[in-house]
């Protein structure tokens, strides 16, 4: 079975979501079948890659919120995060363009390196408070997973993987990703969002039954929050 998932590497519920979906896998009996293959999904392409401009200034501007408010939001996820066992550190983050980030971790996918490299990324935005738009950063993690440093390097100072992420992006804007995480199981069913553990475990159970059609399973609880272009709505 395989799960292809939508996700941003500083989108807070794609790592919340990831969690989640790691517990129901937990108590999933075919866990040993299941290929989990995370996607590109740019919240914002147009992000500089180096930006002194602290996280709570960004939300206010985009939101129209005062800044006092951003924190008050960013501090209600860290508090969901916490429940997965995830520590965010929001005051410390680095914002940045994360497309070297989904390039780098293309490039791990093909040496069987991808889902190491992807929890060290979020891990390094969320909880380290680390750039991972800059480049020696980005190799040493490469590195760590057992990757050559000099060949990630070399991917980076590339244009390579460019046209992965755009049709990543294309292809989930085709089957009607407006905001990650977005969990496709098996191309039989579709999650929207970061569900409770039960609802993921409850579709690994019913992806084995033959059915063609894509169902999207939204939720109108908090418990299903995700992160569009516009905003992340818990």
């Amino acid at each position: 079975m395989r799960i292809d998932i939508w996700s941003d590497f500083v989108c807070p519920f794609c790592y919340i979501g990831k969690r989640k979906l790691e517990k129901a896998l937990k108590q999933f009996k075919h866990r040993e079948e299941v290929e989990l293959v995370f996607r590109s999904y740019q919240l914002d392409p147009t992000a500089k890659r180096d930006n002194d401009e602290h996280l709570y200034d960004v939300l206010a501007k985009k939101y129209g919120m005062t800044r006092e408010k951003a924190k008050e939001m960013s501090d209600q996820i860290t508090v969901q995060a916490k429940e997965e066992g995830l520590d965010f550190n929001f005051d410390t983050s680095i914002r940045t363009n994360t497309a070297d980030a989904h390039r780098i971790a293309h490039f791990a996918y093909e040496q069987g390196k991808g889902l190491e490299l992807t929890e060290l990324l979020m891990k390094a935005y969320f909880t380290d408070s680390l750039h991972i738009g800059d480049h020696e950063i980005l190799s040493d993690f490469a590195q760590e997973v057992g990757m050559d440093k000099g060949e990630a390097l070399n991917v980076l100072r590339s244009n390579k993987f460019i046209d992965v992420i755009k049709q990543d992006q294309q292809e989930g804007t085709n089957i009607g990703v407006q905001g990650v995480p977005f969990f496709v199981f098996d191309h039989k069913y579709a999650v929207s969002g970061a569900q409770p553990t039960h609802v993921f475990l409850e579709v690994l159970e019913k992806v084995k039954e033959e059915q063609s059609e894509l169902t999207i399973i939204e939720s109108n609880t908090s418990e299903g929050a995700h992160c569009s272009n516009e905003s992340c709505d818990s």
